[in-house]
Parts: structure tokens; C-alpha cells; sequence
């Protein structure tokens, strides 16, 4: 019986995929442990941050935050200058594989939650963001995984659906959401795993493959 295709294309999570995001050891280094667990306790940065991944101007979503919480005001407003250290550090064999699915002729798309001004940030710092064939960020398309409308408008866009794409994240509800319409999906929890997906799929051989 003949093995299944290898997917058309690989559709990539950026953040903890590509590039870690630690905010809470960067806020832990800048004004202490205490401090950050209290200011992390009280404050709800994850859904100040969604904001901005949705599309809302990062200094307006954080100065909004600052003043709904006066007592933590000076340590919210840090959040917009040191975003470039808690998008980091580079997860160099990811990045390898990358570079070797480019060099093989496989198309390869992101899919990230993230903001118009954050992306510009990132892309700025990080030439291989300018890799990709294709980008859906969900600041650009208000819409965020795992809400279906951003995969929809993946495949709208790119013309391919179900087992032609092969996802990978780290979040299980993301990956999840993407099984739910036929994807193939890899829950990201190392690059060695994911370069050994690729090649289980036909994708990449193994010296391809090889950092």
C-alpha cells in the first residue's frame, strides 16, 4: 500500500518555535523575583498582550494597563522597552531547519500571534523572519489562534487545506485547533523532534535535515 504524500507545505509557530519569550525571567532579572511574581499576580499582562497581538498599538495597550493599575505603573510601562529581551534567545537548530526546508524548495508559511509593531521588532532583529513565503500574524489579520478564522484565512490565501499542511507550535490548544480541520501537526517541544518529523514525512531527508 502505498505511503501518503508529504505535505505541500510547513506552516510554522514563531514564538518558542524560532525564538523563546520569557517575559517572566526578564521581569524577574530587571526589578526582582518578589516584585515580578506581585506585579504578575495583580496585573494581567498575558491579556494586555493578546491585545497587541490582536492588532492594538503596543504603547497603547501598555500605557492603558499602567494607568488602570497606578501602583505598578512604572514596572507595566517597562514592558514596551524591554520586549526585544524577552523575545529571545534564538533557538538556533530550529532556525537550521528553517534554512534547510528554504534550501529544499518546500514552502513554508508562519502562523503566529503576534503584533504589527512586536513583528517589526522581531523582523528587524532576526533576518531569517524574512524567510518565509508567506506570513499570517494575527495583528495584521485581527483574528488570533486558535480562533479558526486565522487558519481559514491561511488556506483561503494559500489554496491548501487538511493533510497538504503540516503546523507546528507549542501550544497544545493551537495545535489542537489546527488538527480540527485535517492539518498534520507537531506539538513543538524541541528541535531535534521537529527536524525528525520532517524527514517521518517525507519532508526533509536526513541529511537535509542534519544541523
Amino acid at each position: 500500500m502505498p505511503s501518503a504524500p508529504a505535505p505541500a507545505a510547513v506552516v510554522l509557530d514563531i514564538g518558542n518555535v524560532l525564538v523563546g519569550w520569557d517575559p517572566v525571567g526578564v521581569y524577574d532579572r530587571a526589578i526582582g523575583h518578589e516584585a515580578r511574581a506581585r506585579l504578575f499576580a495583580e496585573v494581567d499582562l498575558e491579556v494586555m498582550n493578546l491585545e497587541v497581538d490582536r492588532g492594538r498599538p503596543l504603547v497603547d495597550a501598555v500605557a492603558e494597563r499602567a494607568a488602570r493599575h497606578p501602583a505598578h505603573a512604572d514596572h507595566i510601562l517597562l514592558w514596551s522597552t524591554l520586549w526585544r529581551q524577552m523575545f529571545a534567545p534564538v533557538i538556533a537548530p530550529s532556525v537550521a531547519t528553517l534554512r534547510a526546508l528554504k534550501s529544499a524548495g518546500v514552502p513554508v508559511f508562519a502562523l503566529s500571534n503576534f503584533g504589527r509593531e512586536t513583528f517589526a521588532m522581531a523582523e528587524a532583529d532576526h533576518d531569517f523572519l524574512r524567510l518565509f513565503d508567506r506570513r499570517f500574524l494575527s495583528g495584521e489579520l485581527g483574528t488570533l489562534k486558535p480562533e479558526p478564522e486565522i487558519y481559514a484565512a491561511l488556506e483561503g490565501a494559500t489554496g491548501l487545506s487538511g493533510a497538504a499542511l503540516l503546523f507546528a507550535d507549542d501550544r497544545a490548544d493551537n495545535i489542537a485547533a489546527a488538527a480540527a480541520r485535517g492539518w498534520r501537526t507537531h506539538h513543538f517541544t524541541d528541535p531535534a523532534a521537529w527536524a525528525a518529523r520532517l524527514v517521518a514525512e517525507g519532508v526533509l531527508t536526513a541529511e537535509e535535515a542534519a544541523p
